[in-house]
């Protein structure tokens, strides 16, 4: 059976949702946040949750979205964030992009040198 009415596509990433495709992802998803199960009731803050989240590659489309209570929708965001940061540090760090932010106390690549008296002199480069 087709779709009665053609699926919502936002052009970018910011377009907002319409009033009418909020009301339709609502009553398709019965009224419940998507991530705590509890009913929305009226006077509830509550917004429209990317189930893929769009920075993980997720798309800004109608079969994306599902309604979220507002404080579980900002939990499920500061957590999709910080996994995205996540990956992308490991990334960088794999590929050699990212370079450590301090040398350690005595590695080649920190300034000093510790001879085998215990004395520490300064590296010089050769």
């Amino acid at each position: 059976m087709t779709r009665a009415t053609p699926e919502w596509h936002g052009k970018t990433d910011d377009t907002p949702v319409p009033l009418r495709v909020r009301l339709r992802v609502f009553e398709a998803h019965g009224g419940k946040c998507h991530i705590t199960g509890q009913k929305i009731n009226p006077g509830d803050a509550w917004d429209l949750d990317h189930v893929l989240a769009l920075i993980s590659g997720g798309e800004n489309r109608e079969g994306n979205l599902a309604p979220a209570l507002r404080h579980a929708h900002r939990a499920k965001t500061a957590r999709d964030v910080a996994q995205k940061a996540k990956d992308t540090r490991i990334r960088a760090k794999h590929v050699g992009a990212a370079k450590p932010k301090a040398a350690m106390p005595g590695s080649r690549a920190s300034g000093w040198k510790r001879k085998l008296d215990g004395t520490l002199v300064r590296r010089v480069a050769e």
